[in-house]
């Protein structure tokens, strides 16, 4: 099987991430922050360097702003929920995953927000930018905004977005799901109040761990209270960070496998990995472009590429090449609100996303694949 599914996940995982996670199974068996004995402060003392690393990366001053997540939609979560308060108002975007979508929704049923999307207009930033303003009430506690579409690969304009929303006193919430060590984010030219990360895509850690860096001063309420290893005579959780919310043991061995992602990012670099990946994406857009009955929608800026074949459901579409021997999504992907903007809500898209494992060899193998399917529909 020919993996084109890193939208979803990255596979394979670099050799540096399988050894870094194999070491969390000898060395860093402990509960960190559970216990003075060898073991734990060592196991401590690698999520600490963990913390340190990813700060690094994204220009987080503070390695403890940096909270570990089971997944990029618990860090959503958290920042939405944690942050929002009876009567405020939230302003998404077009093009949010149901991971931003979702809780904002729950929150407008509970009748503690309202909230209201802004459209992307996805060749016009500044008619972006115009549309989030529009919607802004003296209110409005919380901005959203993907940094990248994991359908469409479309890619927001989220400094200005940012800019917008500090200027009437708002927060930003930037998830970063799919832009985390494909493009270049740093803090101190983006100072996102909050920024999601899905640490198994871009950044190639295992499956099961995100992250979410907290940059502004905002406390946040909690989303989960429990264990914290620290000030356990206290009925509620600690008032700092990273204590605050990591409620409960961490995932040890999936942070320990993200120190070897990282480790593979800084090796070869986020431009050369954004380079090598759009390389790919330019050579499968051409030839599908060329190909008879294949619907393109848009030419992404991200190394993720959505596309149809006329008579077929992405879904089907998707299916069919797994059986030629092509792993690719198909379907709406967790994020309606992006087919509505681009018209796709009705059939859906199949999804190529790429790794930086994946080579020429196979983006051309993909489009023999789906020149085959086409002539099969």
């Amino acid at each position: 099987m020919v993996y084109f599914d890193n939208a979803a996940t990255s596979f394979p995982k670099p050799r540096m991430t399988v050894e870094a996670a194999n070491v969390a199974f000898t060395r860093y068996g402990a509960n960190p922050g559970r216990g003075g004995h060898k073991m734990a402060l060592e196991t401590a003392q690698m999520v600490y360097r963990a913390r340190e690393q990813l700060a690094q990366l994204l220009g987080i001053q503070a390695p403890e702003r940096v909270v570990f997540t089971l997944n990029c939609t618990q860090a959503a979560n958290q920042a939405i929920k944690g942050a929002v308060r009876e009567g405020d108002h939230v302003i998404i975007s077009s093009m949010e995953h149901n991971s931003v979508r979702r809780p904002v929704e729950a929150l407008q049923r509970a009748g503690i927000c309202r909230y209201d999307i802004a459209r992307v207009e996805i060749d016009s930033p500044e008619k972006t930018v115009e549309n989030f303003r529009a919607l802004i009430r003296p209110n409005t506690r919380l901005i959203c905004c993907v940094h990248g579409s994991n359908v469409f690969g479309t890619v927001q304009p989220v400094e200005k977005i940012c800019a917008l929303a500090h200027e009437n006193g708002a927060l930003f919430l930037l998830d970063a799901a799919q832009t985390a060590g494909v493009l270049p984010i740093d803090c101190r030219q983006l100072p996102a109040d909050f920024i999601c990360l899905a640490c198994h895509k871009g950044l190639y850690a295992p499956t099961a761990l995100g992250a979410l860096l907290v940059g502004g001063d905002t406390e946040l309420q909690t989303l989960l209270e429990g264990g914290s290893g620290s000030l356990s005579l206290e009925p509620d959780m600690p008032p700092f960070l990273p204590d605050r919310l990591e409620a409960g043991t961490v995932n040890t061995t999936g942070i320990a496998g993200l120190t070897g992602g990282l480790r593979f990012v800084r090796q070869h670099t986020v431009p050369r990995i954004y380079r090598e990946e759009m390389g790919l994406l330019e050579r499968l857009h051409k030839g599908l472009s060329g190909i008879k009955g294949v619907v393109l929608y848009n030419h992404p800026r991200l190394p993720v590429l959505s596309f149809g074949i006329e008579g077929m459901s992405g879904e089907a579409a998707a299916g069919r090449l797994g059986e030629l021997g092509y792993a690719l999504r198909g379907g709406f992907h967790c994020s309606p609100l992006a087919h509505e903007t681009m018209g796709t809500l009705e059939t859906g898209t199949a999804r190529i996303g790429i790794g930086a494992f994946n080579t020429a060899m196979q983006a051309d193998g993909l489009l023999r694949a789906v020149r085959q399917v086409v002539k099969e529909s």
